[in-house]
């Protein structure tokens, strides 16, 4: 985490909590703020699935979303009729509630724009609750990149197979975070999984720097992998579409054996295990 989303986070974390219920019998809330995602399918193997264990590790905690992406908020609402809160609407919507009590707990892979932003809202309503602290991000510290690359390990193993490399497509930013990709690559050569590389699709490192590390070396086949918690346009369209330019056409077009894994990070327990241990820190 870069030192000024610590200082903001630490602002809001700061603040006087109480771990029972209000005198009114209104539980505290865990608000689980994602970007969010248009599909269906994934949202439900993934954001749902955070959601239901954060739910399952904290009962004590009523569970409630909010997405960061107003446009994904916007498409859901206008095609499917389902209203999901940003985070104002929700944080305004916990107060008309009488909630005093908040923990948010972004599932951010990286404590980047969007975390930022949902910072800086959140501070705006930080004296409107008796607590209202904040979680980290996914990727923050050694410890997270230590347990990504294990759960990555255990569950990718098995499309790590002779002669084949794995290459994985991260959202990427402009924000500084975006280093974490590098990091992340650096740290999983380093236990061994030198078959394995991240690219981005919006940063860097960018798709032509993945095909010439991979192109060095002796490989016959690509399995493709989304590093984001839903597996959705990101992952659907420029990683596995069969349209010029994704990541499999520039792949298939090197002549590549090429496999299209759509699981989000979200799908694997160790990552939602990783969102419980998060949210505890905060709340001990």
């Amino acid at each position: 985490m870069t030192k000024e989303n610590c200082a903001n986070a630490d602002k809001l974390n700061k603040l006087e909590r109480h771990t029972v219920i209000a005198e009114d019998g209104v539980k505290p809330v865990l608000l689980a703020v994602s970007f969010g995602t248009s599909y269906k399918e994934t949202r439900e193997a993934t954001i749902d699935a955070i959601e239901a264990a954060l739910a399952e590790a904290y009962p004590e905690y009523q569970v409630r979303r909010a997405f960061t992406s107003q446009m994904v908020i916007n498409i859901l609402e206008k095609r499917d009729g389902y209203k999901v809160d940003n985070v104002t609407e929700a944080v305004e919507r916990l107060i008309g509630d009488g909630v005093k009590e908040v923990l948010v707990q972004p599932t951010h892979v990286i404590p980047g724009f969007e975390y930022n932003d949902m910072l800086e809202k959140l501070s705006a309503y930080r004296d409107k609750f008796t607590s209202l602290q904040v979680g980290r991000a996914l990727l923050t510290s050694d410890e997270d990149y230590d347990t990504l690359v294990s759960v990555l390990k255990k569950e990718t193993g098995k499309y790590n197979g002779e002669d084949t490399s794995l290459v994985f497509m991260g959202h990427g930013s402009r924000h500084e975070a975006n280093e974490v990709y590098i990091e992340i690559e650096r740290r999983l050569h380093a236990a061994g999984l030198t078959n394995y590389f991240i690219g981005t699709a919006e940063g860097t490192p960018l798709i032509d720097e993945v095909l010439a590390k991979v192109k060095a070396g002796n490989y016959k086949k690509i399995v493709l992998l989304p590093l984001m918690i839903v597996a959705g346009d990101h992952a659907s369209n420029d990683m596995a579409g069969d349209e010029e330019g994704s990541w499999k056409d520039i792949f298939t077009k090197a002549g590549y054996e090429v496999e299209c894994v759509l699981t989000g990070l979200g799908e694997y327990q160790g990552i939602r295990q990783m969102f419980i241990t998060h949210a505890g820190e905060v709340m001990n």
